[in-house]
């Protein structure tokens, strides 16, 4: 064989292996991360997304969120939403504001394509939830496309689904899990994983020792001084007759008078008020009837009907809202 030939078939090889990269390139690009985190969605790479929704078991009612982001920018964003299996909402809101831009139910008898769009006036990061469950055993699927004045994010990190499962469920140990119709679902043992005792080393027992007994001292005995032998005599009181104490009179106690009770002054009733009153009527029913002898002022001033009273007291009444307003006798 030629050297051209051999050249050749060198540059078939390395264009043959080119394309197979870029076609398993353009698969994984394909396939978004679910996020199950609202706080780190997943990011949007290309122009359309698909995940799976796992079945839960008998009697457990809850839905799985699954959480995207992306960019619009001003114009008509399209999304086209293809579903299997699953029974819930699709919604789009604002990423800094949450504000709500579009929402879209899918159901699981219905497996034609929807599309709906939203107009932006401005360029706007977007978080979109998938809020769906599946109402059998079966998983449920999605596709979503987008177009129109979509943006993907491009750079920083991708959350795959081996970092974030597509649904996080925490199971009790002892619990069964049945199917929809009721059959019981065995759960796999878990491993036995062997703990190894270590056996206690005895320790030695310690040899009796013969206690010391206490050497006994013999108690010094006090030597008797010569002064000590010679006894005193023995000193004779003179016992004489004492004279009785007299008893002290007790002291008389001074008795206090009780002290005159002050009765309470009834209160002087309020002289009555004589003379002419103003009255004032609102449109909501408050009716002001007062005196002019305890009235300081009425004044109207910014917009109010502000009457001063001789206590301190300030009422103060919205012009637009007097129905009436007079001083009568």
């Amino acid at each position: 064989m030629s050297r051209f030939s051999l050249g050749f078939l060198a540059q078939r090889r390395k264009g043959a292996k080119f394309f197979a990269i870029t076609v398993i390139v353009l698969a994984v690009a394909s396939v978004s991360g679910q996020s199950i985190d609202p706080n780190a969605p997943s990011p949007v790479r290309s122009n359309s997304i698909t995940g799976r929704i796992a079945a839960r078991d008998l009697g457990d009612a809850r839905l799985t969120d699954h959480y995207y982001t992306f960019t619009g920018t001003p114009g008509d964003l399209l999304i086209t939403v293809n579903s299997t299996n699953l029974n819930g909402d699709i919604d789009v809101f604002t990423a800094t504001t949450l504000r709500p831009l579009l929402k879209l139910t899918v159901y699981a008898e219905n497996t034609a394509p929807v599309t709906k769009g939203i107009y932006l006036r401005k360029r706007e990061e977007l978080i979109l939830r998938i809020e769906a469950r599946s109402p059998n055993d079966d998983e449920g699927t999605y596709r979503l496309s987008f177009g129109g004045s979509f943006e993907p994010i491009l750079g920083g990190p991708e959350i795959t689904e081996a970092e974030t499962p597509a649904t996080a469920e925490t199971r009790t140990p002892g619990t069964n899990r049945v199917s929809s119709v009721g059959a019981r679902i065995n759960e796999p043992e878990p491993p036995v994983t062997e703990v190894a005792t270590a056996t206690p080393t005895p320790e030695p027992t310690p040899e009796a020792t013969p206690e010391a007994k206490p050497v006994e001292t013999p108690a010094a005995t006090p030597e008797k001084s010569p002064e000590a032998a010679t006894e005193k005599p023995a000193t004779v009181r003179n016992t004489r007759g004492r004279r009785p104490v007299a008893r002290r009179p007790a002291p008389r106690v001074r008795e206090t008078p009780p002290a005159p009770v002050e009765e309470p002054k009834p209160t002087p009733e309020p002289a009555p008020e004589v003379g002419p009153r103003l009255v004032i009527e609102t449109n909501d029913g408050t009716l002001i009837n007062r005196s002019m002898s305890t009235v300081k002022r009425v004044t109207v001033e910014n917009g109010q009907v502000v009457v001063t009273g001789k206590d301190g007291k300030i009422d103060r009444i919205l012009l637009v809202n007097v129905v009436r307003m007079s001083i009568a006798p």
